[in-house]
């Protein structure tokens, strides 16, 4: 009884309770969030989605930093990846596909899409040795210029995803990167200098989608290109030390409206 009664006090003076009488139609909204990689400050971003997700009421979240994880996935209504350079097993890619095709929601991040891979020339390589992968994004990453401000055009303004987003500044990194399918595009930016230290990086001039959905059958990815951030020791082995910690879109209001309602359309509130 002493039990049923602590239980009992800690839901008389919960803040934002459900009423009893809603409870069988408040089902969770089981969320796995795949955050894990290199050379970007992933503590940060883990943390910063947490609080956002933590909002929500519905959803439940698990926390993994690969995709090696087919029962989570399984277990998963939604999905969220923040990574760099993490690519599933050809295993985990089929039922990533499967998952998809059955109504799967997934919000993917800045460097999801990305394989990175330092050659002899000095360059990093981006292989194509996960078509599967890529294509269920959308998108593979293939360079970008130095980082520096840069516009984002929003090209459906009375699309729900980004209505009332004017054109805004961020400094982040444009992505250049290979397309795969059919892609609706929200938001997109122009690169007018080639990328560097990549070795497609001359290609990188032109037109780049910055946010945009492809659909799977029953399902989708919505995938935002934003958000890098890096901390002081998150470039090493190439350098040791990083006096600057940089946030990136991380600080203006436009990337977190964005966020938001990437996880109101992961939860099919529009």
């Amino acid at each position: 009884m002493l039990v049923l009664d602590a239980l009992h006090d800690l839901y008389s003076y919960t803040k934002d309770k459900v009423e009893p009488s809603g409870f069988m139609s408040f089902e969770p909204i089981n969320c796995l969030l795949i955050a894990g990689g290199k050379y970007h400050d992933i503590d940060y971003a883990r943390v910063e989605l947490l609080k956002l997700l933590g909002s929500q009421k519905r959803i439940v979240t698990r926390v993994m930093e690969d995709y090696e994880c087919s029962q989570a996935l399984e277990w998963a209504d939604i999905l969220i990846s923040y990574t760099c350079d993490i690519l599933p097993s050809e295993d985990i890619q089929n039922q990533l596909k499967d998952w998809l095709k059955a109504g799967g929601r997934w919000l993917g991040l800045h460097g999801t899409n990305s394989i990175l891979k330092m050659m002899d020339d000095g360059l990093w390589h981006t292989p194509r040795v996960a078509p599967v992968f890529m294509n269920l994004l959308g998108s593979q990453f293939l360079s970008h210029p130095p980082i520096e401000p840069y516009t984002v055009e929003n090209v459906q303004p009375s699309h729900p995803l980004v209505k009332d987003i004017e054109n805004f500044e961020v400094t982040d990194e444009l992505y250049h990167m290979e397309l795969h399918g059919e892609l609706d595009v929200f938001l997109e930016a122009e690169c007018s200098i080639k990328g560097r230290g990549f070795a497609e990086g001359d290609e990188a001039r032109g037109r780049h989608p910055v946010f945009y959905k492809k659909s799977h059958k029953k399902g989708a990815i919505l995938y935002l290109t934003l958000g890098h951030c890096r901390g002081h020791f998150d470039l090493r082995p190439y350098k040791d030390f990083l006096p600057e910690l940089d946030r990136g879109s991380w600080e203006i209001p436009e990337f977190k409206i964005l966020l938001e309602r990437g996880i109101e359309w992961l939860q099919s509130l529009f």
